[in-house]
């Protein structure tokens, strides 16, 4: 019985290499494809590129505001004048004067703003802080996807081992079954065993089915984060080599780095900046007009065909009272300030217990996986004995059904601690805000997002997207 499981087990590592060679696929490799095409990725990076273009939205009030007016159409006049004197010093009578028109008028305007309480200033740096928040929240994403891939590559791992693990089950509990049934006909056994043996058979063929369901969604999810099912993986590794040594170490990293705390940290910016922006309102603007314009056949007294205006205007606005709106902004803005900087203690505070709660974990799981490995060891030799115990008579039948249960639970713990550690180790690094495709060293093209940013910042026109679009 025991040959028999290790030539089961060896058949299907044989099988594990052949397929290996034939179709492997990393981990790195997975991650390199949720890098390029996981659509909640992509969809971040969209709105990181709309949010660059408050930059220059911001920066058009530094600029001149061109407009230019074309009219024509078909009027119908009649003026009634009046008849004045005759040459012998009587009174004419009134008449009038009809004519159909054909006015037309063109003009240029240029409005340029001069001053409106540094107003444009401080909405240029609240869309730079708010680039710069959007850019850690990608950051984050990155680090939320990545994190995933890992979380669903090991759990496809993890869930076709524990489908060989209780196939191996089922079939060593067949084989006991088929072994008691022929002990009891030859009078060795009471049918005790025999049902004891076909119970735990049906409880290991439930359990298969289980672990076999668990696998289908453990790959289907794969899909969706990865962007195709799965193939062969090759088992992973953790990444020791990128983790901090000390707990201390990856608090101080965390806060220094983390994209939650730098993000809220820009938001704070941002809030500021607002504050600003609505204190403009209490400020006088000042801006100057230049317009020409020229118009043919617009004089309905018939006095004139044709006239040309060009002037320039300057105007001050000064505020007097607006009825509390501009006042209830500032407070308003002021509020969200004070909102903004207590999100900030609280995104540390979470970085913190996030760094605190990966890395007792990242700790634990080293523990359970060499426990587990210990507990397999003793499981196998345990089991080998209570067979030959059995065979002498020593055993009974369900010392040897506790004996494969206990074995066959074992290497599922085994094969869990094994997903967790190498899971922990990456949720280590995601914690202290390292997680991302430069420090796993990913083959594939770096997504710069100061690449479109430098595309559009001082765009003056243009609708097409700098990708064509």
């Amino acid at each position: 019985m025991r040959l028999r499981t290790v030539a089961v087990l060896g058949a299907w590592a044989a099988l594990q290499v052949l397929a290996v060679g034939a179709r492997a696929e990393t981990l790195t490799g997975a991650l390199t494809r949720a890098y390029q095409g996981n659509p909640l990725l992509n969809a971040e990076r969209a709105r990181q590129r709309a949010t660059d273009e408050e930059i220059p939205q911001a920066l058009s009030g530094y600029r001149p505001q061109v407009g230019l007016l074309l009219s024509a159409g078909l009027q119908g006049v009649r003026n009634l004048l009046p008849g004045g004197t005759n040459a012998d010093g009587t009174l004419a009578p009134p008449f009038s004067e009809s004519k159909m028109l054909y006015p037309w008028s063109a003009g240029l305007t240029i409005n340029q703003t001069l001053f409106n309480g540094f107003k444009t200033g401080n909405q240029v740096r609240r869309a730079e802080a708010q680039v710069l928040s959007g850019r850690e929240q990608l950051r984050a994403v990155e680090q939320s996807v990545l994190l995933d891939a890992v979380t669903a590559y090991m759990g496809v791992i993890a869930n076709q081992g524990l489908v060989e693990a209780q196939r191996t089950n089922v079939q060593f509990l067949r084989e006991l079954r088929a072994t008691t049934q022929r002990r009891y006909e030859a009078g060795d056994v009471t049918p005790t065993d025999v049902a004891q043996a076909e119970a735990r058979l049906n409880r290991g063929i439930a359990d298969l089915n289980n672990v076999e369901i668990n696998l289908a969604v453990s790959q289907a999810t794969y899909a969706q984060i990865i962007g195709s099912p799965p193939g062969r993986l090759v088992p992973a590794e953790p990444i020791d080599h990128l983790l901090p040594r000390q707990r201390e170490q990856a608090q101080a990293i965390s806060r220094a780095e983390h994209p939650a705390i730098l993000g809220a940290a820009f938001d704070v910016d941002a809030a500021q900046r607002a504050v600003n922006v609505a204190e403009a309102a209490l400020y006088p603007t000042v801006g100057v007009q230049g317009s020409i314009s020229r118009s043919f056949q617009t004089d309905t007294t018939f006095g004139s065909t044709r006239s040309d205006v060009a002037g320039v205007v300057g105007n001050v606005n000064v505020p007097v009272y607006d009825g509390g709106t501009a006042a209830s902004q500032v407070r308003q803005s002021k509020e969200l300030l004070s909102q903004a900087r207590i999100l900030l203690d609280r995104a540390r505070t979470q970085a913190q217990l996030a760094v605190t709660a990966a890395w007792v974990t990242h700790e634990g799981a080293r523990i359970a996986l060499n426990a587990a490995q210990s507990e397999v060891r003793a499981a196998e030799l345990a089991l080998s004995g209570v067979q030959r115990e059995a065979q002498a008579g020593q055993r009974t039948t369900l010392d040897v059904l506790n004996s494969q249960q206990d074995l066959t639970l074992a290497r599922s713990r085994l094969i869990v601690a094994q997903r967790d550690r190498v899971v922990a180790s990456y949720t280590l690094l995601s914690a202290i805000g390292r997680l991302n495709h430069v420090k796993l060293a990913l083959n594939t093209p770096d997504y710069d997002p100061q690449v479109h940013y430098q595309q559009v910042r001082d765009a003056w026109h243009g609708v097409r997207t700098p990708s064509g679009q």
